[in-house]
Order: structure tokens, then sequence, then C-alpha cells
């Protein structure tokens, strides 16, 4: 099957799963209204790949027919910088706002499977095999994969990995003819309302002794005994003038529990093997999957500055401070984008032939990137004041006797109208205020970890050499 279109993809959610919300359990995730809106923006990135072919699409190497670009092995900078067109492309379509459209996945196992022989040591092989054929079948299917990697949180006294003995977290229990039968709980699955499968994958280093939690396996949504709670819809199903962003790109997370799900072994990757669990998320995954994360990052960055430049113009904001405001925001994006090309300029062959970008750079934007979305929901809200508060909905807009009043009182500087007035800022505060922009704040201060633990990891990481030779000069200096 090549790339599908978003009628397709629509057609896939309405196959039977157990997806509860706000304590309800949803029938039709395409017509719920806690889900409609972001399942037609999804919709529009399947078809959005078709409209734009020549960016977005690409053959499969072993079909000939059109798959995704993100997809891709690259095998050269080139390829990175096709792949970089399509994830732009993908990212343009909700400003950035949308962490988990299908492409991340895609990227992910595309690295997965091109950098195969790290799933295969101790005596992996069947496993890594096995993954490789699921990537074929994730692009040539056009799958929309969601994911579940992190721990629940029960006692941070007792850390955050599982142990021996531990029941909530997702681990092996048994064995069938098939396969293996698993049960517990992994959060965060992103997406899951709108994804036909479910990855389990490692996320953080597991313990000595940790092995039934050792796993890695891919399953349809509709496994018997998996169950999706997801959290309170921040989807306003009015009109997008009055909730332009929250009215579409609700992404919505979940918290997934298995119950005694069955995974045949056609779909398992790692199978209690904790040494290939603590190895394979330690060398290339993340400079592979940080090429689509900035990039996104990057396209809500854009959009940021673009929503305070309005604000501050729309009613002529041009003192200092708001022009300094202003410029910090735009420092952030040019830092982002310096980055981004820095490690796709800085790329290289991996091993296997497979290229990746120069891990440097994201390594710093990983620590910092966070603090600067927290900064710019911030800035954006300054720049709002009260005027944030002063907007009219488009039923008042549209009511004879409220508009010509509306049209007199609440239009802004330099011949901006009211309602250009009210459409600037109440994407502003659909930006950075609403229940939607809370959650996406959320997600940019976790959603790659913590930054207090990146900048730690970044440390330890870096390459000290040219550090030291600088210092070696004064310390090595013979004393006079």
């Amino acid at each position: 099957m090549p790339a599908r279109t978003g009628k397709q993809f629509l057609n896939g959610l309405r196959g039977d799963r157990e997806v509860w919300v706000e304590g309800h359990r949803v029938r039709d995730v395409v017509s719920h209204p806690a889900f409609a809106g972001a399942a037609q923006a999804l919709a529009d990135v399947f078809d959005l790949q078709h409209r734009h072919a020549d960016r977005c699409l690409m053959a499969d190497p072993d079909t000939g027919e059109p798959i995704s670009a993100s997809h891709m092995i690259p095998r050269s900078r080139d390829d990175l910088r096709r792949r970089h067109d399509c994830l732009a492309a993908i990212a343009e379509y909700s400003v950035g706002l949308m962490g988990r459209t299908p492409d991340y996945m895609n990227v992910t196992y595309a690295g997965f499977a091109g950098r195969a022989e790290e799933w295969a040591i101790n005596g992996n092989d069947a496993g890594a095999a096995r993954l490789v054929e699921y990537q074929k079948r994730l692009r040539r299917e056009d799958i929309s994969l969601t994911h579940t990697i992190v721990q629940p949180t029960i006692d941070k006294a007792l850390g955050d990995a599982p142990r021996a003995g531990n029941t909530v977290s997702l681990r092996k229990v048994g064995k069938t003819a098939n396969g293996i039968v698993v049960s517990g709980a992994r959060v965060l699955s992103t997406l899951a309302p709108f994804a036909d499968e479910l990855a389990v994958y490692p996320g953080a280093p597991l313990p000595d002794g940790a092995d039934d939690f050792a796993l890695s396996f891919c399953i349809p949504m509709s496994a018997p005994g998996l169950k999706f709670l997801c959290r309170d819809s921040y989807s306003r199903a009015s009109n997008v003038f009055d909730h332009p962003l929250s009215s579409r790109f609700d992404e919505q997370d979940a918290f997934v529990i298995f119950d005694n799900v069955e995974i045949p072994y056609e779909r398992l990757f790692i199978d209690c093997n904790l040494a290939v669990y603590n190895y394979v998320m330690s060398h290339t995954w993340w400079q592979n999957i940080m090429q689509q994360t900035t990039i996104r990052a990057l396209t809500k960055l854009e959009f940021a500055w673009g929503i305070a430049t309005h604000m501050a113009d729309a009613i002529n904001a041009s003192q200092p401070p708001t022009q300094q405001a202003l410029g910090e925001i735009w420092t952030y994006k040019e830092m982002t984008r310096a980055c981004l090309q820095a490690a796709e300029d800085g790329a290289s062959d991996t091993g296997n032939g497979v290229w990746l970008p120069d891990k440097r750079p994201f390594t710093a934007l990983r620590a910092t990137m966070p603090g600067w979305m927290v900064r710019v929901n911030e800035i954006i809200k300054e720049l709002g004041s009260h005027n944030i508060f002063t907007v009219p909905s488009r039923g008042e807009l549209d009511d004879p006797v409220l508009r010509p009043l509306i049209d007199h009182h609440l239009k802004g500087a330099g011949g901006v109208d009211a309602e250009r007035r009210a459409r600037i800022f109440r994407l502003g505060w659909d930006f950075a205020g609403s229940g939607l922009a809370a959650r996406n704040e959320q997600y940019e201060r976790f959603y790659l970890a913590s930054a207090a633990r990146n900048y730690q990891m970044a440390q330890m990481m870096a390459d000290r050499a040219r550090a030291n030779e600088l210092v070696g000069r004064f310390l090595n200096e013979p004393c006079s």
C-alpha cells in the first residue's frame, strides 16, 4: 500500500479500541468532540504528503511505491536534507504545536532499522531481524504509530526505574504458544486516540535484576486487554476564529494499561534482554530523532515570534522594552536554526552506512530549549497584558447591534480593524495562555527529559580533549 490519504487514515481509526476520556469510553474517536478536531488535523497531514509529494514522498527502496520521506534511512548528508524538507512541511501544518505527528515515530523506527546491529547484541539477532521487518511494514502501510516509554511514578524515593517485585510497571508475566503475555502500565502515549499501533521501546536504563521489564514490541491499538486513559481534553469544538489552535491541535496524551496483553513473537523485538534494552538508546537514537523534533521546535519558535510581533504592531507597541522582548524570541529562533544547520552540516556515517547529524549542537539544545519555550509564553502573555481579555468572539462580531460599537472601541493602531485585532490576540492567547497552551508548555519542559538531567548528560558525554589542551598550556608551565 502506498502513502495513505486522510480519508484512509480516518477510516483506520474506526476500528475497535478501548479509549477513555473524562470518564467515558469513546466508541468513535473520529466524531467525538474531544478528538474530532485533532483527528481531522492529522487527516490533513496525511493529505499534505500528497499535495506536496515533491517534498514529502519518496520511492520505497524495496517496492518502488510512494512512501513518506520520514521513513528514510539516510545514507548521505543530502538524504538528511531531503528528509528535512519533508519534516518541515509536516511541522508547518500545525506550526510546531503537534509534537507527535506520525513522522516522529517514522523517523525513530527508520533509525532503529538502519542501525539494527545495535539491537542484535547479546544474542538478540532474531529480535533485530523482526524489528527490520516491522519497519518495512510501518512504511509500506503508512501506519500511524504512537509510543509509550516512561515508567509510571509511584514513589520517587524508590527511583524511577522498576525493580523485581514491582507490579505496576509493564513487565512480562507469561508465555503462550505464539508469544509472551505482558501486564502493567506505561506513560505517556501522546497521540494515542489517533494511532493505529502502539510501540514500546526502552526509555531510561534498568537496574540489574529487572530483566522482566526489558521489553520492546509493537501491537495494534485494538489488542485485547489494552486500555488508554486520556487526560482531560483541551480541544474546543467551536469555530476556529474563537479557538484557532485548540480547536485543531490537541494531540492528546494517555496513560496505558496492559491487562494481560499477548504480544506475538513476530512483533517482539526485545524479550527480557537487559543488555540490549540498556544499550540501544544510548548511541544513535537521539541524534536521529532530534532532527525531527528540532525542526518542529524551530517552526514553533518562528510562529511565536510572528504572533508576538503582530500583537505589538496591532497596538503600535514600539517602545524599547517591547522590542527587546521581541528580539529575545527572535534570538531563540535563530539559535535553534543555527544548531540545526550545524548538526546537519556536521553529519557523518555513524555505522552501517547510516548518516546522522552531529550530536553536539543537539545536546546543547536538549538542555536549553525547554527554558526558551517557557520564556516565550511568558513574553507573549506580558505583551498581551489586558488586551488578551478584551477580544470579542465570533458571535459578538456577527451581531448587528454590537458590531458598530466593537469596530469603534476595539480597533487597533495603524488601520488594524477590530476583527483583525481580535484574531491576533485570540491567536496569542490560544498559543500561550489557554488550556492547550498550558499542556504544551508542560510538554516542552519534559518531553526530552528535564533540563537539569540534560545538562548533566551534556557534561558526562562531552569530549574534553580540546578544553584540556587549552587549560593544559597553563597548568603545565614550568614554575619560575
